[in-house]
């Protein structure tokens, strides 16, 4: 049994700003959108990071989820964080154990395709989503990903940006958050070399699968609790920081703001 980052989403008010963050800090291409999030209110579109996807949301109504949860967070920021598993029935046994509702169930068997969200006020720090691909051959990290359609991967540009390697979850109490999200995903914490807790995604997965760590660490920038940053394998860093720059998101030579998402750049 196995569990891997392959998404995170991004909740921002301008599409076209978050797009042009994505474009002329990360290098990224947009691959997709799906027409289908109309249905909460929403328009996105999905940038393949290697095999791995950063998403952005945009509220296109009032009273959206995302348009409130951006409200509570003061501005554009982490929202969900979504893995791949390979036995999604044994995920949903195990929530339902936990007590944790299901916020979103979306089966799609005629492509290969099932998934459930979680909800955010039984999990804590933000959504967090598990979704299998039914037809999916075997483990390879390249593999199929319905979210982001059925052609995302002549868009791949990995000149600045390989692989989401972290993903970092803030809150005033971060222990009892990383026990929560430990028990859900049946993943062992340990603690980082900062003493954060930290479980590791993806060494159940393939061989080719890139590794990565959700890190539990406590809320100090006013935002609460959320998703406040990722960790990505920059190659390009002195374009990334020479994008960032320009779109004034620069933080320091080791971090960017994108879409109010702050990213770590690993080198």
């Amino acid at each position: 049994m196995w569990i891997r980052l392959r998404q995170v989403a991004i909740a921002a008010t301008d599409l076209r700003e978050a797009s042009l963050d994505m474009s002329m800090i990360l290098g990224l291409e947009a691959c997709f959108t799906d027409p289908g999030v109309a249905t909460f209110g929403l328009k996105n579109t999905l940038w393949p990071l290697g095999s791995q996807f950063l998403e952005v949301v945009t509220p296109t109504v009032p009273g959206t989820a995302a348009g409130r949860y951006i409200d509570r967070r003061g501005g554009d920021t982490g929202y969900m964080v979504i893995t791949q598993v390979d036995d999604l029935q044994h995920r949903r046994s195990r929530v339902a154990e936990l007590g944790v509702r299901v916020a979103f169930d979306f089966p799609h068997a005629e492509d290969g395709h099932d998934g459930i969200q979680l909800h955010p006020a039984d999990t804590g720090g933000s959504f967090f989503e598990m979704e299998q691909m039914t037809n999916a051959v075997d483990d390879r990290s390249d593999g199929p990903w319905w979210p982001a359609g059925k052609n995302w991967q002549s868009f791949v540009r990995t000149d600045r940006v390989t692989a989401i390697c972290g993903a970092e979850l803030q809150s005033p109490d971060p222990q009892r958050l990383a026990d929560r999200w430990s028990a859900i995903a049946e993943i062992d914490l340990v603690d980082d070399a900062s003493g954060n807790p930290t479980m590791s995604f993806g060494e159940r997965g393939g061989s080719d699968i890139n590794p990565s760590t959700i890190r539990f660490v406590e809320a100090v920038d006013g935002r609460g609790e959320g998703l406040g940053a990722i960790d990505v394998v920059a190659p390009g860093r002195a374009d990334i920081l020479a994008g960032a720059k320009a779109r004034d998101r620069y933080v320091d030579d080791d971090q960017v703001v994108v879409a109010g998402l702050r990213v770590n750049l690993v080198s």
